[in-house]
């Protein structure tokens, strides 16, 4: 038997965990009709067949009709959830993990405009800043109704198989109720701690006497909110206590922090450029003083870190579930000590950031995460190997490199720059995002295994591409920055890129017209700012970074407030004009009837990129298929069968940027649905 900590089994009451390593739970917005199913299941059999000791699924799951989701939960009330659990308890088990469920009342934490309409419930009439409902200060009869229906949800998860239900604690209905910043009701479930603890107990009391003790009952909460008036450490550690007393749960799965806010999420939460683990610490605290099974998770994104977390006694069982939609089979490489294919978590949160702007989770660059029903994970072998040329060594082309390395073709990659990783290589020069070009060393480790030639410092012209005799060409050349966009001026403006690599000096008094609304304008105004200079960025758009998303914008937003950088929205920035050595910016509104200038030093433009494209149009009358792409056969999964000129030489096809600019995802997924099938 291995001696590794992670790879140690562990007895959770009756039940036996194969390692040391879960996935907490996460809602990851794949339900449809609010059941999990085909997509939901294939998503969640994955992670068991990579190796993991138990999953928890749902983050969290509905347990009343007046708790409607916003993330597309799954909704355990209602009796039809039952099969569709089954269906997935069965095939995890198979696989041999674990699985349990959290369920949730989500209090304010939702709107009333969702679901049914029906009005937000709360201990208080306060608000969450996050989700701005206001909510009808809790009855005495809702709370009655309440206890039944977790109550009746945790016996739906039994009889469909769960091993156990975690309860949902932090922020949420629970934690209303514990929270004294929240929690505005006179007695019997308000003032002193033991009456703001009665709900939560009141629930844990209800669904242990419908489901038994033969199943694992378990609580996620805070054991401090960091906030002033909330609950903090030392009564965090007496909820600790009394929740392992109670003798009605098995484990407890610590966090700290409050999640109100997107900065306050975020903390708790952190995403790249903030510190690993930063609450495990605490969480040991709380295994310490309770000496009860606890878990825990919050930027766990690597193996050392969660063999650090184990072996040091800290935590009983450590969840690494973003790091789990990243690389499914963490468990079995560490088994099979492959640790170093392990393809890494950059924190990038593109995951969590798209549920929380209402979509599905996605990986920034694992494409099949979510998909499992039509991408691979594992790359099958071709019938047949091929010479497959790409041109470009940025996210997109060596993503395609490294899927047609797997799938065993004779593969060569044309890099005019020096080194790999184009649009990714500048993001990182952010030490905040250094972390990204881990997306670039991964697939260039990958390619070197699968012997992938990759040639830098080389300019491709269709001559260079017809000697190397290809069967295919993939064109992932990328774009360039795009700054011709003013009516008059544009040779005065310099792009968000020139300011981030630093091939042109900083002004001291700028003006940032960001009219694409992602990273790169907010990179800039680190930079600009940091600099010392005095920083505007204006949008045309009712809201500023909308490509950003909510929690990755709080690193930048906590940074340039410190440096008093000025947002200005629904202003469109018209034409730039010299007055010596200052420039004159026009400015107007898509509104109309607005007319303004501002004099600045330096003007820098936003407006993504357009396709380096050439190579693509020189090569594309030599090609079979004249460049195009069959979308059904792409969406369906079968090769591309276009022949438009049966005297050509060879398949062409383009890809992320080189298309239409895009994000780091959009050319990843490109590159993976594309060559899989070549």
């Amino acid at each position: 038997m291995s001696n590794d900590p992670l790879l140690q089994p562990y007895k959770l009451k009756h039940l036996t965990l194969r390692n040391r390593i879960i996935v907490t739970s996460h809602e990851p917005a794949y339900p449809e009709d609010g059941m999990p199913k085909q997509r939901y299941l294939a998503y969640t059999v994955e992670r068991a067949k990579g190796g993991v000791a138990m999953t928890m699924t749902a983050g969290s799951a509905a347990v009343s009709k007046d708790s409607p989701p916003v993330f597309n939960n799954l909704l355990a009330y209602k009796d039809e959830i039952v099969p569709w659990i089954k269906q997935m308890t069965d095939a995890v088990h198979e696989e041999g993990a674990a699985i349990m469920i959290q369920l949730t009342h989500l209090g304010r934490r939702t709107r009333w405009d969702k679901g049914d309409w029906l009005p937000v419930v709360a201990p208080s009439h306060h608000r969450e800043a996050s989700h701005r409902a206001f909510p009808k200060k809790i009855e005495d009869w809702d709370i009655e109704r309440i206890i039944k229906d977790f109550a009746d949800a945790a016996e739906r998860m039994k009889v469909g198989g769960m091993d156990g239900v975690e309860l949902e604690a932090y922020g949420h209905l629970l934690d209303q109720f514990t929270s004294p910043l929240t929690n505005e009701l006179d007695g019997p479930y308000g003032g002193s701690l033991d009456n703001r603890m009665r709900f939560c107990m009141d629930v844990l009391k209800a669904i242990r006497s419908r489901v038994g003790e033969d199943f694992i009952l378990g609580v996620r909460y805070t054991a401090d909110e960091a906030l002033p008036g909330g609950t903090g450490k030392a009564e965090g550690l007496e909820i600790s206590k009394r929740l392992k007393d109670s003798g009605l749960i098995d484990y407890l799965n610590v966090i700290r922090g409050h999640i109100d806010t997107d900065a306050g999420l975020t903390d708790v939460i952190p995403i790249q450029g903030m510190a690993n683990a930063p609450h495990l610490d605490f969480a040991g605290e709380i295994r310490a003083a309770t000496n009860f099974p606890t878990f825990h998770a919050a930027k766990i994104p690597d193996v050392a870190t969660a063999r650090h977390a184990i072996a040091s006694g800290k935590v009983d069982m450590i969840g690494m579930t973003r790091a789990h939609m990243t690389d499914p089979h963490i468990v079995r490489k560490i088994i099979e000590k492959r640790e170093d294919e392990i393809r890494p978590c950059v924190g990038a949160n593109y995951c969590l950031d798209r549920i929380y702007q209402g979509g599905a989770a996605y990986c920034i660059h694992n494409a099949a995460t979510g998909r499992e029903l039509t991408m691979p994970h594992i790359v099958a072998k071709a019938e047949t190997r091929k010479k497959i040329v790409i041109l470009g060594a940025g996210p997109a082309g060596l993503e395609a490199a490294r899927v047609a390395g797997e799938r065993g073709h004779e593969v060569v990659v044309f890099e005019a720059a020096s080194g790999p990783g184009g649009q990714i290589r500048l993001t990182a020069q952010s030490p905040r995002r250094k972390e990204m070009m881990s997306i670039i060393d991964w697939r260039m480790a990958q390619c070197e295994k699968y012997g992938v030639s990759v040639k830098f410092n080389t300019w491709a012209e269709a001559e260079t591409i017809e000697a190397e005799n290809p069967d295919v060409v993939v064109v992932a050349t990328g774009g360039v920055a795009h700054t011709d966009v003013l009516s008059k001026g544009n040779e005065l403006v310099v792009s968000s890129w020139d300011i981030i690599s630093g091939d042109v000096k900083p002004g001291t008094n700028v003006l940032i017209f960001d009219d694409a609304g992602d990273h790169a304008a907010l990179q800039a105004a680190e930079f600009l700012a940091g600099a010392g200079a005095k920083v505007e960025i204006m949008t045309p758009d009712r809201s500023f970074s909308p490509e950003v998303m909510a929690m990755n914008l709080v690193p930048y937003m906590r940074s340039l407030q410190k440096l008093d950088v000025t947002f200005t929205v629904t202003y469109r920035l018209e034409s730039v004009e010299r007055n010596g050595n200052q420039l004159i910016a026009n400015v107007g509104s898509d509104y109309g009837g607005v007319s303004k200038q501002r004099v600045v030093d330096q003007v820098v433009v936003n407006h993504g990129t357009i396709p380096l494209d050439d190579i693509y149009f020189d090569l594309k009358p030599k090609s079979t298929n004249h460049g195009e792409i069959s979308h059904d056969e792409l969406i369906a999964g079968q090769p591309q069968s276009v022949v438009r000129n049966p005297q050509g030489q060879f398949q062409l096809f383009r890809i992320g940027d080189a298309v239409s600019a895009r994000n780091t995802h959009a050319a990843i997924f490109d590159a993976l649905r594309l060559t899989k099938d070549i």
